[in-house]
Parts: structure tokens; sequence; C-alpha cells
């Protein structure tokens, strides 16, 4: 018979017989974990790249703090490319006062005629129906708005709508755009003008924070990067978005969550392996007799080693196309969970994500199931006679070598990326170093204690630390496995619940929850005397101004000068600097001295002074409207970003500026309900008014969305730290069947035996809980106290939850991975023994 027959209907028999379920379950697993992160991953891919254009809404974009540079808009004309201008803020819109007079936080975009370049707008027509806009934008004297515009305001299409002192008719509800970007301004609906209406407006104050873009589009756009690259490195604050970037900022989001998927996934496959490589070890010791059959009847060590392979090879098969089918229904919950931060339509997945999954379905039974199972075919035929002979000998340097090729496959495939693919395996592999640790130390304990009180103990568990400390590598690995996937799920738990609770308690219940800013010098007074009429006594108010650090001890300051990417964006940003005549009781100096009008002076946050390498002494300057303004560092303050009160990265300590262009901002706890908020919008139309309970309602329900997609997949990690803990159970029967079997025919009762068996269990599996819940608590604490910054007092009852987790689990599994064994006959037990 061919081997491939024969590898055939043994892949059969066993299947039938259940002595491969488990390995199949393990690469099932694997495959689906990772495979659904692939598709996920290469859909997102494919339709950033196929939309790559108009994400842009142009061939190339370049981005500016401040007006794009006119010089640079002529060599684009003089190179026959389109082009064409935008400008977007976040802004206060309202509803006429014979409409209520609601305010909402928007983002405004402004666009050029010509806009967008590249892709369209859709507007919503009856029902669900979509048109496409025309280009240029809305109508003179008009806007479209996102729907949440009109809910929010209580509109509808042919209102008006207030911007600033400007009255705009509402002429269409927008469907999408192309260009729309992410980040801050991403969580508040769109409003669209025409860039002409906007200085009716009065919004573009010396404060206000403005992004310019210049599109670009045409054949001639290569010969044109050149120019625009020269003139980022020439014009601070400038910089350049391309087609091969798509939307950077959403590139780069996307691609940390599916690097971070992508690891969760693999630890989810790691644990795969382990359980591969514990069921082909039980499944090559009970196939030695049959192979020492086999080889009396003249089958040749090379047709069985290949008979193996080619079982082996099947089932990695059939468990990587179940697999790849879990993992297509598995990215389909992704989707439904992270469908509001997903920015096109999907297109169909590649070839890729199908590869992936064979590979690793291949991988992980030919580097981690073959080695020992190969041993088979090296059985000698006098083992039918001695039994003690074959003996499946350790792991040898070969088997070793593949396993280790099989891992770093498997890592490079998934991680894409040596650097971080070598970070999840040592993580992975300290995590387990811990854990088999800790438990080694508790079973050498639990072994002494057996030898000195003994005696004294029940005799049921006696036998059960016996059992316990019988096999403490199996034990070990069990306990590990299991730890590490449990240690995930509490860890969610745990931020999900008690961490993000516990920040937000650690927000004192009169911290402000308004942001007020672009309230100009001759409002000042009006403003807070609206304030105080409404009962607001205590609120934030500070002068600002915007302002770009240019050198720092006379050296021109630029961001390739900075090897961290944070100071390289802090020192390509605008600095909003303040004065104040004494520092913010609530900014306690940790570095030289405050001294009140102190000339030529500043007072730097020791956040930024450690980025930039800054230290007391150190002369700063900034351009300041076209004009430098230059002092020295004299303290350094501490800044708790998370308190919700006005803070400055600069502050000089001047109590008046006659020479800065200063507006105000200021911070407040608001009374109960929206009246103060209509008031001052209606009353000082140019201000941005910001709601930052809202703002952060919105962040934590897309955090809550991401941490769910993350709980989904860590269920993967879970079932397979499971399913390592079914493994070692299931690879322990004949051993535990020859045990109970002496110890029935020495007269043991079955409910004994039974009563040893669940204390064993439960043990394994309240050691794996409490030292995963142990294990949370301290990357809890740590997250609470260098993450968040505020003081948070471990729940130590959270110990108890995952031993008590981690025992109904085992036991669960114990008992379905046990039943029938102490049903077994002794007599038959104790021959199959001999």
């Amino acid at each position: 018979m061919p081997a491939w027959r024969w590898a055939l209907k043994q892949t059969w028999r066993d299947v039938r017989s259940g002595t491969l379920n488990l390995l199949l379950v393990a690469v099932v697993l694997a495959v689906a974990a990772l495979s659904a992160v692939a598709f996920l991953a290469d859909r997102i891919e494919k339709g950033l790249n196929r939309d790559a254009a108009q994400l842009l809404g142009a061939d190339l974009v370049v981005v500016a703090d401040q007006p794009v540079p006119a010089d640079l808009k002529q060599s684009a004309r003089a190179q026959g490319l389109q082009t064409t201008d935008t400008a977007a803020m976040a802004s206060m819109a309202r509803a006429p006062d014979q409409a209520g007079g609601q305010s909402k936080l928007v983002a405004l975009k402004a666009v050029g005629d010509a806009y967008p370049l590249r892709g369209h707008v859709t507007l919503r027509a009856q029902g669900e129906q979509t048109v496409t806009a025309p280009a240029g934008g809305p109508p003179a004297g008009s806007v479209w708005v996102d729907p949440a515009v009109l809910t929010g305001l209580n509109l509808r299409v042919g209102d008006n709508l207030m911007l600033g002192e400007a009255g705009l008719k509402i002429a269409a509800v927008i469907a999408t755009e192309p260009d729309r970007g992410a980040g801050f301004m991403g969580f508040s609906p769109r409003v669209m003008m025409r860039l002409s209406d906007l200085p009716s407006t009065q919004l573009v104050q010396p404060a206000s924070r403005i992004t310019y873009r210049l599109l670009v589009a045409g054949a001639a756009v290569q010969r044109f990067q050149p120019v625009a690259q020269q003139a980022s490195r020439q014009v601070r604050g400038l910089h350049i978005e391309t087609l091969e970037q798509g939307r950077p900022e959403m590139r780069a989001t996307l691609d940390r969550a599916g690097l971070f998927l992508r690891l969760v996934g693999l630890l989810a496959a790691l644990l795969s392996a382990v359980a591969v490589a514990l069921v082909s070890r039980d499944f090559a010791q009970q196939r030695l007799d049959e192979c020492a059959v086999l080889r009396v009847m003249g089958v040749t060590q090379r047709r069985m080693a290949a008979s193996f392979a080619v079982q082996f090879l099947l089932i990695g098969l059939i468990g990587s196309v179940i697999g790849l089918l879990l993992g297509w229904l598995g990215h389909g919950v992704f989707i439904g969970l992270l469908g509001d931060l997903i920015p096109v339509t999907l297109p169909a997945p590649g070839w890729m994500p199908l590869a992936l999954g064979l590979g690793v379905g291949v991988l992980l039974v030919c580097g981690f199931g073959l080695p020992p199972v190969l041993q088979l075919a090296q059985v000698p035929p006098l083992r039918v006679l001695r039994r003690d002979l074959g003996e499946l000998k350790a792991a040898s340097l070969s088997a070793w070598a593949a396993g280790c090729a099989a891992l770093v496959g498997l890592l490079l495939t998934v991680a894409r990326d040596i650097k971080l693919g070598g970070i999840a395996l040592g993580g992975f592999g300290v995590a387990l170093l811990v854990f088999a640790a800790c438990t080694y130390v508790i079973v050498s304990g639990l072994r002494w204690l057996l030898s000195r009180h003994g005696q004294g103990l029940p005799s049921w568990l006696v036998l059960a630390i016996r059992q316990l400390a019988a096999q403490p590598g199996t034990t070990i690995v069990q306990v590990s496995s299991l730890a590490v996937g449990l240690l995930a799920l509490i860890l969610l738990v745990l931020l999900r619940t008690d961490l993000i609770a516990s920040w937000r308690a650690a927000t004192p219940p009169d911290a402000p929850d308004r942001f007020v800013i672009n309230i100009q010098p001759d409002q000042a007074e009006a403003f807070q005397q609206q304030l105080q009429a409404q009962g607001v006594k205590h609120y934030d108010w500070f002068p600002m101004v915007r302002a770009r650090l240019v050198s720092i001890n006379g050296r021109e300051v630029r961001a390739e000068q900075f090897p961290d990417e944070r100071a390289q964006r802090l020192v390509e940003r605008e600095f909003n600097l303040s004065h104040a005549g004494e520092a913010p009781s609530y900014n306690p100096v940790v570095a030289g001295r405050f001294v009140p009008e102190e000339p030529d002076a500043w007072s730097v946050e020791e956040g930024l002074a450690k980025t930039l390498g800054l230290k007391l002494g150190d002369r700063l300057s900034f351009d300041l409207a076209g004009t430098a303004i230059t002092g020295r560092i004299t303290s350094l303050r501490k800044v708790d970003w998370s308190s919700m009160r006005v803070n400055f990265f600069v502050l000089a300590p001047r109590k008046t500026m006659p020479d800065w262009p200063v507006t105000y901002i200021t911070a407040f706890k608001a009374p109960s309900g929206d009246v103060l908020d209509r008031q001052l919008v209606q009353r000082f139309p140019n201000i941005t008014l910001i709601d930052v309970s809202s703002t952060l309602a919105q962040i934590h329900a897309i955090v809550s969305q991401v941490i769910a997609a993350v709980e989904f997949l860590f269920v993967f990690t879970l079932a397979a730290g499971v399913l390592v803990l079914s493994a070692g159970l299931w690879t322990s029967r004949e051993r535990r069947a020859k045990d109970w079997a002496v110890m029935r025919a020495l007269g043991a009762s079955g409910s004994l035996l039974g009563k040893v068996q669940r204390v064993e269990l439960i043990s394994v599996g309240a050691l794996a809980g409490g030292l995963a819940a142990a294990a949370a608590l301290l990357i809890g604490w740590v997250l609470a106290s260098r993450v968040f910054e505020f003081t948070w007092h471990a729940p130590l009852w959270w110990l108890l939850v995952g031993a008590a987790a981690g025992a109904v689990v085992t036991a669960l599994v114990g008992r379905l991975s046990l039943r029938g064994v102490m049903q077994r006959p002794v007599v038959m037990t104790l021959r199959r023994a001999d």
C-alpha cells in the first residue's frame, strides 16, 4: 500500500477515535486567531491603497499651520498642476435664537473652488440614496453638514446655521468626504463651507489653531514633490502627504492597532504550539507498540516516517481550512466591533491571509508535532518482546532546531518585524518563566509539607499533593499556560472596570468641564461678568499667544536634531505661551525659582524639559508673529495634564506683556444644563467652547470598541491556554489510569479517587488563576502609577476571583478530559501497563 493511502486511512481512523482531536483543535485555534486579524488587516490595507488618492483628496497635499506660501502654489501651477486650498479648525456652530440657540463643537472645513481634486463628496438624498456633490463645495452663503449637526442643534436642511458672525444656510447633508481626517477634530461632526465665506465668520483670530492644506494633482506631481519637500525643510510647520502615505495619521493608527492584534493572535498561536507538542508526544507514546509490530511485518523506517509525515501534513491542512473559515467569521466580528473606526468600504481580501493560515497550520504540525512522531520510525522490532526498548527520547538537537525554525518562521510571518516578534516572544517567555518559577516553588513547598506533616493530613489531600508533585514538569506547563491565557482577560477586565473607574474618580468633582478659547481682549471683562452672573465663581483665566520655538542657546532648532519622535513633533508645532504674575497653585515648582516680574525669564514644564534636553539657564527663543522673544529658563514646573485645568508648557513670570497679541483661555465647571453655553456662544460668537465631558464620552466609547475587539481576540488566547491544560490532562490519562488502578487494587474507593482528582484539578486551576490575577494587579498598578498617573489601590479580592475562575475552568476541562478513566477495569489497565 502506498504511504499516502496508508496515511489517509490512519488519519481517518485517528480522527474518528478522537486520538488527534486536540491536535486538530490546536491547529484550528491558532489559524483562526491569526487569520481573523490577517483578513481584517489585509482588507483595510487594500482599502487604503485603493482609496489613497481619495483619502487625500489629491495626489499630494502640503500641510501647514500657517497659510501655504504663495510662491509654492505658483510653482505648482507653473508645472501645469491643479491646486486648491482648504482650511480646517474646531469651532462652535449654533442654531439661530428663534430655533433654540443651542450650540455644538464642530470640525469646520472651508474648501476652495476646485475641491476635491481626487474623489468626490457625496450628499444624502431621499432615504438611503446618495448623490455626488459638485466640485467646489457648497454654494456661496451655505454649508453642508454631518447628520449629527442637525440632530444636535435640532435643525433641518434649509435652516440657517450660525458660525461666528455669519449665518449660513444648510444646503445638504454630507454622506462621505474624501479627505476626512483623524485626530481630535475627527470626534466632532463636519461642517463644510466655501473658503470665500470664511472671512465673514470672523473666526480666524491670532490664537486660532487652523490647519491649512494645499491640494495638488496632475501628471507632473512627481516633479513638484522635490520642490515641496525643499519648502518643508525651509518653512517650519510645513510637511508633505503623498499617495504612498495615504492618510498618514490614519494609516499609523490602524498599523499600530493591527500590530497589537497580530501579537495577541501570536500569543494564541504560541500556546497552541505547546498543545501541539504535548499531544504529538502522547500520540507517539501510544503508537510505540503498534510501530514495533509494523517493523516486524517488514515496514521500512523510510515508509513509516513518510506515512506519519503525510498524516500530520493532512491534519495541518484540514485544521488550517477549518481555522480559515472561523477566521473569516471572526474578522466579521472585528468589523462589527470596529466599524465606526474603519474609514473605508473594505474590498475583498487577497491571497495572503489564506497563505498565512495554511502556513501557520503546516508550521505548527511540522515544527512542533513531527519531531517526536518521527522517532516512531526508529522503534526496534524487538520491542514486541521487550517493552522497555524503543522508548521516546528527549528532543534531539535536530528536533529543537526544527521547532525553533518553525517558531522563528511564525514570528516573522505574523509580526512582520524581527524586533517586534522578538519582543512578543520575550514577553511570552518571561511570563511563562515567572509563572513556571512560582509554580515550581509552590509544588516544592507542597512536597516539603507532605514530607514533614503528611501524617496529619487527610488521605485525599496527601494523594492529591503526590499527584501534583509526581510530574512537576507537567504541572508547571499546565499552570503556566492557563495562567497566561487568564492573565490577558483579567487584565482587560481590570482596565475596563476598576482602573477606568478609579481614573475617573481621581478627577476632582469640581474639575472644569468647559474650555473656552479665542476670547478677545475687548471681550475679557464682559465674559468674566457673564460667568459670575451664572454663579461660576472659580475659573482659570490666562492670556495666550501662539509662537514657534526657533532656537535653544542660540542654535537653530530643527526636528532632525532630536532622535525622539515626540520631541520632533513638539518642535515642529507652535506652542501656546502664556504669562502670569505667579506660578499657578496647581503647578508646583520642582527646580529653580519662579520670581514674579523677572524679565526675560521662562518657566518650563519639567516633562518638556526632559523631552527636549533642556535645563535651568538655557536660553529659548520663540518667533511670535515675526518678532523674536528670548528668555532664560529660571524654573521648572510639574504639570498634571489630567487635572482638567489650564496648563502651559512655557510661562513668562510677568503679570502683563503689553507687546504680546494675546487672546484669552478659560476653564470652568459649568452649571447643570446648557443655558450658560448658549448664552456665551450667542454673546461671543467668535469663541470656541469645548464641552470636555461630551468629548471624553466619545473617546470612552471608541476605547470601549477597541477593548471589546481585543477582548474578543483574547478569547482565542484563553482557549489556547485551556487547550494546553486539556492536552496536559489528556496526555496524562494513561499514567493516571495506572496510578488509580494500583490504588484501587490496594483498596482505595472510587469516591476517594474522585475527591483526589477534583482537588488536584481545582488546585491547578486556582493556582493558575491566582498567579494570573496577581500579575494583572501588578501590571494594573504600573499602568495606574506610570501611565494614568493616579493613585490606585489594587483590589486584592481579585486574587480570589482569579483563583475561583481558574478553578472552575480547570474542573470543567478536567471532567471532560478525564471522563471514563476511573471506570476502566483494574485488570485491563494493569495488563496494558505491563
